[in-house]
């Protein structure tokens, strides 16, 4: 097992810890492009305690393909390829978000998902950046992402011991200079425990995987929370050492975001901060005490488990689907050599088949189609 040397998670002079934990609320996709709710959810986070916002830079195309299926939503189904076109927004909306999240002192944060966005995000010069659990896996991402030398946050939601390391690897590896240039910096990295589930059951949260990672890793840990409560994950999470927590924030649960429904209104996240603000001047001990009083001491137990970390039972089916394979950007017929601009690093999601991991992008090319490929679907072994 690699040795990672840091635990410390600093951000322009400033280190989280859960004696100072850093509040993210992730606006995501909330504002549905439109400028003006988007500074009104900035406005509003803000008054309920968050200390960074969170923004995603979406391009459907780096995310999934066109054939990748539909959503229900209010309106009734979608195609999600098409939902996602529809959020798209240049780097000038996100610069004009930047300037408002920092004029209120506090950290603009956004998730890149391809190579694109990274590089119009890191023109921006954020002070961190995050790499979301779909793309733990995405080999050339977290190498792009780490040559920033950004403060980054790492989510680990639908992902093996395996998975983590490989991609803590590729980040430190890929953030550290020449031997001629010595700098004694480590990366700058914080690993978000996440479940890849849509509410996430609370009891699946085994938060006393926190420390087994930072053990294991040897780096800060946090919590990119989707369970529904306000105060129950998140304050176990920082009594189990959360440097950061992270929640979806929404003016109002019945809004048409994608996350909406599983997002905190302002009321809730205000309870949620004060809740990770007790928790932080409290000791560990006393933060479960008292949190076994309010809830009873079976439901803790289960909410923090026993720290063994693995797929929970409601993410299970997402694993190699919500994660990033190879697939066809288009019909790849049998006997044809393929070409970088044939293949794509993309979400499987339900419909389409899974590929080959990313980090044979590059091995594939050059390769002859052995069997026709279909546009969209994942490029297997017996594909090539």
């Amino acid at each position: 097992m690699k040795n990672f040397e840091t635990k410390n998670f600093e951000v322009n002079g400033v280190v989280y810890s859960p004696r100072n934990v850093l509040v993210i609320a992730e606006l995501g996709t909330a504002h549905g492009g439109d400028p003006v709710k988007a500074r009104e959810l900035i406005a509003a986070a803000a008054e309920a305690g968050a200390n960074c916002i969170k923004f995603q830079m979406v391009y459907a195309g780096e995310i999934l393909h066109p054939r990748t299926g539909e959503v229900p939503l209010p309106g009734g189904r979608i195609s999600l390829y098409e939902r996602f076109r529809q959020l798209e927004r240049g780097p000038d909306f996100y610069a004009e978000m930047k300037a408002q999240t920092e004029a209120r002192g506090i950290l603009f944060l956004c998730t890149p998902f391809g190579p694109r966005s990274l590089r119009e995000l890191s023109r921006l010069q954020p002070s961190l950046l995050k790499i979301a659990s779909p793309e733990l896996n995405y080999t050339r991402l977290l190498k792009k992402t780490a040559a920033c030398r950004i403060p980054l946050l790492l989510s680990s939601g639908v992902s093996r011991l395996s998975d983590i390391e490989d991609a803590l690897s590729i980040v430190y590896d890929e953030w550290a200079l020449p031997e001629e240039q010595a700098d004694p910096s480590r990366p700058s990295v914080c690993l978000m425990h996440c479940i890849t589930s849509y509410p996430a059951p609370e009891t699946e949260y085994n938060l006393m995987v926190l420390q087994s990672l930072s053990a294991v890793f040897g780096v800060s840990t946090g919590l990119s929370d989707h369970s529904l409560d306000p105060e129950l994950v998140p304050g176990l999470a920082v009594a189990m050492g959360a440097a950061a927590v992270e929640k979806h924030f929404c003016l109002s649960r019945s809004d048409p975001g994608l996350d909406d429904p599983i997002a905190l209104p302002p009321q809730d996240f205000k309870r949620m901060t004060a809740a990770i603000r007790r928790a932080s001047a409290a000791d560990t001990e006393t933060c479960i005490e008292e949190l076994a009083r309010e809830r009873g001491s079976a439901l803790v137990e289960a909410v923090l488990g026993n720290g063994v970390k693995r797929l929970a039972p409601s993410e299970k089916a997402n694993y190699e689907r919500t994660n990033r394979s190879i697939h066809a950007l288009r019909d790849i017929a049998r006997g044809e050599t393929i070409t970088a601009d044939a293949i794509g690093v993309l979400r499987t999601e339900k419909v389409l088949r899974p590929g080959l991991p990313p980090v044979w992008e590059n091995r594939i090319t050059g390769r002859t189609a052995r069997n026709f490929i279909p546009a969209g679907e994942g490029i297997r072994f017996e594909d090539i």
